[in-house]
């Protein structure tokens, strides 16, 4: 349970650096409902992850929601905000995901 709470955390992450993202190209109203939204998320991240570090190791923990936070942000770089994608790019957020995958099977 405690993973799932771990996973949910970062993709809550994910959700907070796409509203900051969104936000800085919005105007009118669509900035404070992207504020909103950065808030939101920021502050469900940071309790989910508060919860999972009950019983996880804080450094694996802090690890992969931070890990799960750069790969998803990436991903929402490449799909939504048309960031470039490169072979060099893709290989070292590969060897992220690998080193995310390392930690859960390691871990307890």
């Amino acid at each position: 349970m405690n993973w799932i709470l771990l996973v949910l955390a970062g993709l809550f992450e994910v959700g907070f650096a796409t509203c900051l993202g969104k936000a800085k190209t919005a105007s009118g109203n669509l900035v404070m409902m992207w504020w909103t939204g950065f808030f939101v998320c920021l502050g469900l991240s940071m309790f989910l992850l508060y919860k999972a570090t009950l019983s996880l190791p804080i450094g694996t923990a802090y690890a992969v929601w931070t890990g799960i936070g750069a790969v998803g942000t990436v991903l929402v770089g490449i799909f939504i905000f048309k960031e470039p994608v490169d072979f060099w790019r893709l290989f070292f957020l590969s060897t992220l995901i690998g080193s995310l995958l390392g930690l859960k099977i390691v871990s307890a």
